[in-house]
């Protein structure tokens, strides 16, 4: 038995994905395929959901809870201590709970895949993260393994975290002419608000051009408004299907599915 654990999971992509994925590869729910969602009011009733489902091996784990699990973990995969956030559970034979970040699978392979697609030398130039959150933090650590240059910037000078260090501005301060790729990690143009975008300036928003490529993490809407004021410039897009594929197989390559 596999499932999801968040706050509010009615607009899950997870059970629809991998209960597909069992039916295609004919894995029968009788055998034990099951996926299932598991809405936690709080990190705490962890432990009595890992109690009363002993069949349970795998677990994705969302928002707001992909940090606050960790200390209710037995390890911590490499990468997901780098990042400090877990969104993927491997559950052994023996009880021990495994935390991995397939976040930062899914987004390394998918930005690799429409960089050397779209840019066949390579990408040399800076990116711009857009956002300080969890998401943005295994952005942040794919970029540094990708070896590219990045700046955050977020909506205010007061959300800088120790565990950063990098430089934080207001949106209205950054000159994105210094950054020829600008990855959005925040929800802003996620449905229902989907004419909503982040708070670049207009100026800034008119200089995008064929040069730059902008990578949305946000999948509904298939195209945001900030990936659309960059397709109207002429910008490379792509928005977070891929990166949610990506992480997807990735957690079940974890489980061994």
């Amino acid at each position: 038995m596999f499932g999801l654990i968040g706050k509010k999971l009615s607009h899950s992509f997870s059970k629809k994905y991998f209960t597909e994925k069992f039916q295609k590869l004919n894995l029968s729910p009788k055998e034990g395929y099951m996926y299932e969602l598991f809405e936690l009011d709080k990190i705490e009733e962890f432990e009595n959901l890992i109690r009363e489902n002993p069949i349970l091996k795998g677990l994705n784990v969302t928002i707001p809870y992909k940090k606050s699990i960790i200390p209710f973990l037995d390890k911590l995969d490499p990468v997901a201590q780098r990042i400090e956030a877990v969104n993927t559970i491997k559950i052994e034979k023996d009880g021990t709970k495994i935390g991995y970040n397939t976040d930062y699978i899914g987004f390394k392979s998918s930005l690799e895949k429409f960089l050397y697609q779209k840019s066949k030398t390579g990408f040399k130039e800076t990116a711009l993260i857009l956002g300080t959150g969890g998401a943005a933090q295994a952005v942040k650590i794919a970029l540094e393994d990708l070896n590219i240059k990045f700046d955050f910037v977020s909506s205010s000078i007061n959300q800088i975290q120790d565990n950063f260090t990098y430089q934080t501005l207001p949106y209205s301060e950054i000159d994105i002419t210094n950054y020829k790729l600008i990855i959005n990690t925040t929800p802003l143009g996620m449905y229902p608000n989907i004419d909503d975008f982040p708070p670049l300036s207009e100026e800034n928003y008119s200089k995008i051009d064929a040069n730059y490529f902008l990578y949305d993490l946000v999948y509904n809407p298939e195209e945001t408004a900030f990936l659309t004021k960059g397709k109207n410039k002429g910008a490379k897009i792509i928005n977070g299907l891929e990166m949610l594929h990506g992480q997807a197989e990735a957690a079940a390559d974890i489980w061994g599915i």
